[in-house]
């Protein structure tokens, strides 16, 4: 199906608003200042029980991570838990950029949401941001309790270049014996630096993202060659066996359409329960923009929906 008016509008709109990070920007920093620099739409927050900003052990190159803890409300006593890692081509975005939609994930899944402020590339490239993934994963498996949420259902999740740290964290956590993590939630991850499938083709230009700016977004977070080779980089060459179960989302007019949807099938085949979800008409990064559209309502409920019954098909404690 072809975009829908409603998402032409969109796209044409942050097309006249927004460069072509990766093209007419060359420079991370560049890029950053340039976003911060545009007004923010005024919109009142999604009440939550609690936000907590929080300071957490890291690895050895970085004593302390930023989180921000988001209870929700109406959950039960002791809810799950679920790691978020924001998207951004591991260049941008930040906590506050995917504030309304881990409110919105944590009420409505009944989820708490800790949103980790991973180290950006290129100032921090490939392994940093994995390294913080996992240090938070761990942390947060080691203080759900205190914190008052259940250990025994703590789930990774994340969007874009969030995606693939949230898979990474996954892989890291078999890896090194723990923790051990309930399921993943991957929406549009951002996996595979060749950047040489059918999608990225179809949907090189004209729909907000573009190739060449996935391709940038690579450049900055790799430091070389070998490192597209590391599983921790590019999950698709992982051994896959034994990680969590999954929920995909993917949308039809992306370049990394495809990357997401062979993941799943290999997850698959590695004996991994894992739901792929392409959501037609519809661009990548859509689940944290254009909340009034339908098609956001529609895919963020059914990813929601989705963690909730897999949090809750375990036990509390």
């Amino acid at each position: 199906m072809p975009l829908s008016p409603e998402w032409q509008v969109f796209v044409d709109a942050a097309a006249a608003a927004f460069p072509a990070l990766g093209t007419e920007v060359t420079d991370a920093a560049e890029a950053r200042a340039f976003l911060a620099a545009r007004p923010a739409p005024v919109v009142e927050p999604i009440p939550v029980a609690g936000v907590e900003e929080w300071l957490i052990p890291g690895p050895v190159d970085a004593p302390e991570i930023p989180v921000r803890l988001y209870r929700p409300l109406d959950a039960e006593k002791t809810p799950g838990v679920v790691v978020f890692y924001h998207g951004g081509g591991f260049v941008l975005c930040s906590l506050d950029s995917h504030d309304r939609f881990c409110r919105t994930m944590a009420n409505e899944a009944g989820v708490m949401v800790i949103s980790v402020d991973y180290r950006r590339a290129p100032e921090a490239r490939f392994p940093a941001a994995a390294h913080d993934a996992y240090a938070v994963l761990r942390w947060v498996a080691d203080n759900a309790e205190s914190l008052g949420g259940d250990p025994a259902r703590v789930a990774v999740a994340g969007d874009s270049a969030g995606g693939n740290l949230a898979t990474v964290a996954a892989l890291q956590a078999r890896d090194n014996g723990g923790p051990d993590i309930a399921f993943q939630l991957l929406l549009y991850p951002m996996l595979d630096p060749a950047c040489d499938s059918v999608s990225y083709t179809e949907n090189a230009d004209g729909y907000f993202t573009t190739a060449p700016q996935m391709r940038w977004y690579w450049e900055q977070y790799l430091k070389t060659a070998a490192d597209a080779d590391d599983p921790y980089a590019t999950p698709l060459g992982a051994d896959l066996t034994g990680l969590p179960p999954a929920y995909i989302a993917t949308a039809e007019f992306d370049p990394l359409r495809d990357e997401g949807e062979v993941y799943g099938r290999l997850l698959r085949e590695a004996g991994v329960d894992t739901e792929i979800q392409r959501w037609g008409g519809t661009i990548h990064g859509f689940m944290s923009m254009a909340w009034h559209l339908p098609e956001t309502q529609r895919a963020n409920a059914a990813a929601f929906a989705a963690l909730r019954r897999a949090l809750t098909r375990i036990p509390t404690r």
